[in-house]
């Protein structure tokens, strides 16, 4: 989670950069006035090479990436997309705000999709999956990206969290047709607010590139003010200080998981003294270590696992205290789901609320509290012994 962690003069480097050269902070036009200084262009190319991928589109937030990945696919009204029912709820927001119909899969161990439900969710109307990396962990993508092939059906990766992470050393957010990316503020790189598009084909980066822009080609022989029209579209556009910064903290991400990962093995090394079960992680992955999970036998264990954590000094991260953000059985407030899914949405993902109500997530940061193993084995006694 923890980009915020590490800002300071890198990034203040770039914005005075940007002061001190151009001054523009719209990352379009203005030319004669900028000095050659494109600060979202330089961060497009630079998280594009870094992820090993031809194109990459800097957007305005985690949600709006997903938005516009679903509105370059040609996603319309009727089609069904599917996801994961545990994830935050913006995965689902955008589906319904691209006026497809949302189909929420199971999760399974891994806490991300379970490929064998996933399969039994696709119909003839289902033209996308968004599989998520939820808290930095890879979904199962091998299984799943063989289903969308099988199916003729385009796979999206959410990888809010899991920026800098691998499987089997592509890094997520590669295998499916398109990945997403969230730079807010508890993400592992951060631009305060902010998101990222990477693209296999040309095609769908380029309708990306005009839909996120009210439809505007940039035509480099036309003032902005005259500019060729490709379609409708909306406003998702990053601005030069966003730009900025992500070109600073893109520079420490690798910094940030490596350490994140070696804070996770110090926690682990306490649990290993406890009855409880590590979330599944599958062979070949390079998580982020946004979080350490690991299963108890009840809710109630979960519960008082929190409670001992926050008078230790420590705490949770979304499970067990936020899990109505980030579980579609909670989002009664969505008719969409609550249609499709018989009414009742506490009844329509039982596996999935099975798992959850019994896990607990340790948050992870670069600068740790101190003592924090001494800490977590505490609350720890305090629930086992």
């Amino acid at each position: 989670m923890p980009g915020f962690e590490l800002i300071g003069k890198e990034e203040f480097a770039e914005i005075k950069h940007l002061f001190d050269e151009s001054k523009i902070l719209f990352r379009h036009s203005f030319d004669h006035l900028r000095n050659n200084i494109y600060k979202v262009k330089e961060f497009e190319k630079a998280f594009a090479d870094r992820m090993n991928i031809p194109n990459a589109l800097g957007v305005t937030s985690g949600t709006s990436a997903l938005r516009v990945a679903l509105a370059s696919l040609g996603i319309k009204e009727g089609d069904e997309v599917i996801t994961q029912s545990f994830t935050f709820v913006a995965t689902v927001e955008a589906i319904i705000e691209s006026r497809a119909v949302p189909i929420i899969a199971e999760i399974d161990s891994t806490l991300n999709m379970d490929p064998n439900d996933l399969e039994k969710k696709i119909n003839k109307n289902t033209k996308a999956i968004i599989a998520v990396h939820m808290l930095g962990v890879p979904a199962r993508l091998k299984e799943i990206k063989e289903i969308a092939d099988k199916y003729g059906i385009y796979l999206i990766e959410d990888t809010a969290w899991g920026c800098g992470g691998y499987y089997n050393d592509i890094p997520l957010g590669t295998y499916g047709e398109i990945g997403t990316y969230s730079f807010d503020f508890a993400k592992t790189m951060t631009t305060g607010e902010g998101g990222m598009i990477v693209f296999k084909e040309k095609k769908h980066y380029e309708k990306a590139v005009a839909w996120h822009d009210h439809g505007h080609e940039n035509n480099p022989e036309l003032p902005r003010w005259e500019d060729s029209r490709a379609g409708s579209g909306f406003n998702y556009r990053m601005n030069e200080m966003q730009g900025a910064v992500g070109l600073a903290q893109l520079r420490k991400l690798d910094y940030v998981v490596t350490k994140q990962r070696e804070n996770a093995k110090l926690m682990q090394e306490v649990l290993k003294e406890y009855p409880v079960e590590l979330r599944t992680v599958m062979s070949g992955s390079y998580e982020t270590s946004d979080a350490l999970v690991f299963f108890v036998d009840s809710n109630k264990t979960a519960i008082d696992c929190r409670n001992a954590l926050l008078k230790a000094g420590l705490g949770t991260k979304i499970l067990p205290e936020a899990i109505t953000w980030h579980f579609a059985g909670t989002w009664d407030h969505m008719p969409e789901l609550v249609i499709r899914n018989g009414g009742d949405l506490q009844k329509a993902f039982p596996k999935s609320l099975e798992l959850l109500n019994r896990s607990v997530s340790l948050p992870i940061s670069i600068n740790m509290p101190d003592k924090f193993q001494n800490k977590l084995n505490d609350a720890l006694k305090m629930v086992f012994q």
